[in-house]
């Protein structure tokens, strides 16, 4: 591969796939590292791809697991950048929040190291904590230490609550404001958030490859809005003209039915959300933001998604 070659890791995921649209758009060479190649090969039938939704389709489909250091020194192998948008939100019993984000993300980084790629560039999380009594929230903030011990130079970019136009997030949400007469809050749905257009994150993370000034830095990525979780709640209720009860529920039930959910295969709702729910997820006083790498973020309320 040449200097120009980006291997994003998750490349077929929710901000991965987008990541991969951005890098083709800017006329970067791109292998799109998943677990399963042959599945994200498989033609997507009707479904139109968007530019909202972005596409691995032109990147070169590239095997890896980030818990296997011979496939993923293999597939970073002269590579110019590496952008790792793994990430896990519900533990298995094969698969464990510290697989993922501690153990996956020292080995990519430490490959990256080893091989003189030039850029690295990790997706973690507003809000990560190592003192966290979450596994997830843990887990992310370790992940980070691993990845600044092994490759001090990578720029870390943490997004709040990312959102997309063909219903990330809010379209969820509205979901429940339009099936249910009552509807449950957080705690009492103090929880602050900063919803942020998962396009903007994966140009972020473009961008961050051609500004010398990101290389060892740490970038909180927000929306130009800040709302509490009712205040999103009740937004989604008069944009849907319902009249909803908005019910605060304590959350220590919200964790006990998590874990009840999580048994499922497809859960509703996973203990890791729960435990994002329970802080705000804001951009923090003096740290690097969008505008470090100039770029102005979308507005959901101008977007009409809430």
């Amino acid at each position: 591969m040449g200097d120009r070659d980006v291997i994003v890791l998750g490349g077929t995921g929710f901000l991965g796939r987008r990541v991969v649209g951005k890098l083709l758009a800017h006329g970067r060479t791109v292998g799109v590292a998943t677990r399963l190649p042959e599945k994200a090969a498989r033609p997507a039938g009707n479904r139109a791809e968007t530019q909202d939704r972005g596409s691995h389709r032109g990147g070169r489909l590239v095997q890896v697991d980030v818990r296997d250091r011979d496939t993923l020194a293999r597939a970073l192998e002269g590579a110019g950048a590496v952008i790792n948008c793994v990430g896990l939100y519900l533990e298995t019993r094969t698969e464990s929040f510290r697989d993922v984000h501690v153990e996956g993300a020292r080995a990519v980084a430490e490959i990256v190291n080893a091989q003189g790629v030039r850029h690295l560039v990790h997706i973690s999380g507003i809000g990560a904590d190592r003192g966290s009594p979450s596994a997830y929230v843990r887990a992310r903030a370790e992940g980070e230490d691993e990845v600044r011990r092994a490759f001090p130079a990578a720029t870390i970019l943490r997004p709040s609550a990312m959102f997309s136009r063909d219903g990330a997030f809010f379209g969820a949400l509205d979901a429940i404001v339009r099936h249910l007469p009552v509807v449950p809050l957080f705690g009492n749905g103090g929880t602050r958030l900063q919803p942020v257009h998962v396009g903007d994150v994966a140009e972020a993370a473009c961008r961050a490859l051609d500004h010398d000034s990101a290389s060892g830095s740490v970038f909180e990525l927000g929306g130009p809005e800040v709302f509490t979780y009712r205040e999103i709640m009740a937004r989604l209720a008069a944009r849907a003209g319902r009249r909803r009860l908005l019910l605060p529920v304590p959350f220590a039930l919200w964790r006990a039915l998590a874990a009840m959910a999580s048994l499922l295969p497809r859960p509703p709702l996973t203990p890791a959300q729960v435990a994002l729910m329970q802080q705000d997820n804001v951009v923090g006083d003096g740290v690097a933001t969008f505008a470090g790498l100039s770029i102005a973020p979308r507005s959901a309320i101008a977007m009409g998604l809430v």
